[in-house]
């Protein structure tokens, strides 16, 4: 059972990365650091933000707080980036580092105590924390890219698509996978 825990937290995380690359696809570059209003953050900004957090909760995660010492979680939100290649090399970076890491776990792991910000959490836990922290900014994403593509295409089921879609699905003949 927890090593389908494993199996299927890196799947969903694989899954909200493959969001926001598809998302990053349909978007020009400018878009990437368009901001609805001084308030709201930019693309490239909510990237960079996930890259710090990911860098300091999964860098030497069985062995050190998550919230790192080197960590400046508000500059994060300073509008610093410039290009494409550096949004897509602070994503690269912190997904690669967290996935990396939950791929190394192994199932004893799993309810080992961990800390952020001095507070203790399970493995499952901490790992749970950081697949919603990372899908709730992976929905900001998409939903910027949707609002400012200029020719959106749906990531999942298109408006007026799910009769067929569901079609397709039950369609198949395969018989779910027993473990």
């Amino acid at each position: 059972m927890k090593l389908n825990y494993l199996k299927s937290v890196i799947s969903q995380l694989e899954n909200y990365k493959s969001l926001g690359e598809r998302t990053f696809d349909q978007v020009t570059e400018d878009k990437l650091f368009w901001q609805y209003n001084a308030e709201c953050n930019s693309m490239a900004t909510i990237v960079k933000h996930l890259w710090g957090n990911m860098l300091s909760r999964w860098t030497s995660f069985l062995n050190s707080d998550g919230e790192k010492e080197w960590r400046n979680r508000d500059a994060e939100f300073d509008n610093d980036l410039t290009t494409k290649r550096e949004v897509l090399d602070k994503w690269n970076e912190g997904w690669t580092l967290m996935l990396e890491t939950i791929n190394s776990l192994h199932e004893d792991d799993l309810e080992k105590t961990v800390y952020i910000r001095n507070e203790a959490h399970t493995v499952v836990e901490a790992i749970n924390r950081s697949l919603a922290h990372s899908a709730y900014h992976v929905g900001q994403l998409v939903f910027i890219g949707k609002m400012s593509a200029e020719n959106w295409t749906s990531l999942t089921v298109p408006r007026g698509g799910s009769r067929d879609y569901n079609a397709k699905m039950f369609s198949k003949t395969d018989e779910p996978e027993k473990e």
